[in-house]
C-alpha cells in the first residue's frame, strides 16, 4: 500500500482511462488515495491505448491502489450503482470526487468553427449529457456520502470556454454551467465543510487530440500557447487542494492550475511551470508591431482576474 499525503482517503475519478482523467488518477493514487476510476473500456481494443486496465496498472506501479469500474455515464442507473458500490465497499466513505468524464471530443474537434445552426442539434447532447448532466448526478450521490462525515472535495474539470467563446456553442454552455454548478453546490455545502471547486487546466495535448485527424487546429493552438501542461499537472493541483487546510477559501471559485501551482510551488513533471494563460506576453504576439515585446515581458506580468471578469458577457 502506498503511503503519502492522501493515505486512507477514497477518491473517484470519472473518465479516467486516458487524458487528464488518467493523469489525475495517477497523481491521487501515487499520493496514497484508494482511487476508483471509471470509463467505458476495461481493456485496450484494436491496438488503441487508453483503458481502465492500463490506468489501474499504472497506479499500482506507483504503489497505489485502484478499483477500475466500467460505467456508461450516459446511463443514470449505472452512475447510481457506482456510488452504491463505493458506499458498500468503503463503509460509506468517499473523500474526493473528480467530475472529469467527457464525451464527444472528436465530434467537438470536427465541428469547431462551424456555426451552430449548420450542425445537427444532437451535438449538444453528445457533449453535455456526460460532460454536464452526469456531473450533477455524480455530485448528488457523492454529497450523500460526504455530508454525514462533514468533509469532502468535489472538483469539476472545466475550462476558459466557460468565460469566452471557444470551439462551439455547446462546449461553452457546458463549461459555463460546470463553473456555475461548482459555485452553487459550494453554497449549499459550505456549512457541511465540503469544498466544491471548478478547475481550469491550461492547454493539454491529450492522446485523443494527438491521434485525431481533426486536431491540427488545437495542436497549433497549444504550440502557439507556449509550454503546455502534462496530463498529470491538474492531478498535482487536486492532490494539494485535498490536503490544503485552507481549501474552503477556494470553494465555489474557479482555480486555474498554473496560478494555484505557482502560489504553492507545484511544478509539472519536468520540474517547470507550464505557461500561464494570463501572461500578457502571449497576447502581444498577435498585436501587429508589438509582437517583439513578447519576449521581454516577464512571466509574472499577468492579466488581473478582475479584467478577465470584465471580459465575460453577463453585464
Amino acid at each position: 500500500m502506498a503511503t503519502g499525503s492522501l493515505a486512507g482517503r477514497v477518491a473517484l475519478v470519472t473518465g479516467g482511462s486516458r487524458g487528464i482523467g488518467k493523469g489525475i488518477a495517477l497523481e491521487l493514487g501515487g499520493a496514497g488515495a484508494l482511487v476508483y476510476v471509471t470509463g467505458r473500456t476495461m481493456t485496450s481494443t484494436n491496438g488503441k491505448s487508453g483503458s481502465l486496465e492500463e490506468t489501474a496498472e499504472a497506479i499500482r506501479s506507483r504503489g497505489g491502489q485502484c478499483v477500475p469500474v466500467c460505467v456508461d455515464h450516459e446511463n443514470p442507473s449505472e452512475v447510481e450503482a457506482l456510488f452504491e458500490r463505493i458506499k458498500n465497499e468503503q463503509d460509506g466513505r468517499l473523500d474526493i470526487l473528480v467530475n472529469n468524464a467527457y464525451k464527444g471530443v472528436e465530434r467537438l474537434l470536427s465541428v469547431s468553427g462551424k456555426p451552430f445552426w449548420e450542425d445537427d442539434p444532437d451535438v449538444f447532447d453528445e457533449i453535455n449529457n456526460v460532460g454536464l448532466r452526469n456531473h450533477y448526478y455524480c455530485s448528488v450521490y457523492a454529497a450523500r456520502l460526504m455530508v454525514p462525515r462533514k468533509q469532502g472535495l468535489i472538483v469539476f474539470i472545466s475550462s476558459a470556454g466557460g468565460l469566452r467563446y471557444l470551439f462551439n456553442v455547446a462546449y461553452g454552455v457546458g463549461k459555463a454551467a460546470c463553473d456555475r454548478m461548482a459555485a452553487d453546490t459550494a453554497f449549499e455545502l459550505r456549512k457541511q465543510n465540503i469544498a466544491s471547486i471548478a478547475i481550469w487546466p491550461g492547454p493539454v495535448e491529450t492522446e485523443v487530440i494527438q491521434a485525431s485527424e481533426n486536431g491540427a487546429g488545437f495542436r497549433k493552438m497549444v504550440k502557439d500557447f507556449g509550454k503546455a501542461e502534462s496530463t498529470e499537472y491538474a492531478g498535482r493541483i487536486i492532490v494539494h487542494l485535498a490536503q490544503n487546510p485552507s481549501v474552503m477559501q477556494y470553494s465555489g471559485k474557479i482555480v486555474t492550475t498554473v496560478d494555484y501551482g505557482t502560489t504553492y510551488g507545484i511544478v509539472d513533471k519536468d520540474g517547470a511551470y507550464p505557461s500561464n494563460m494570463r501572461w500578457i506576453g502571449r497576447y502581444l504576439r498577435y498585436v501587429p508591431g508589438l509582437s517583439w515585446l513578447s519576449d521581454w515581458i516577464p512571466g509574472c506580468v499577468k492579466i488581473p482576474f478582475w479584467l478577465l471578469h470584465q471580459a465575460s458577457n453577463k453585464f
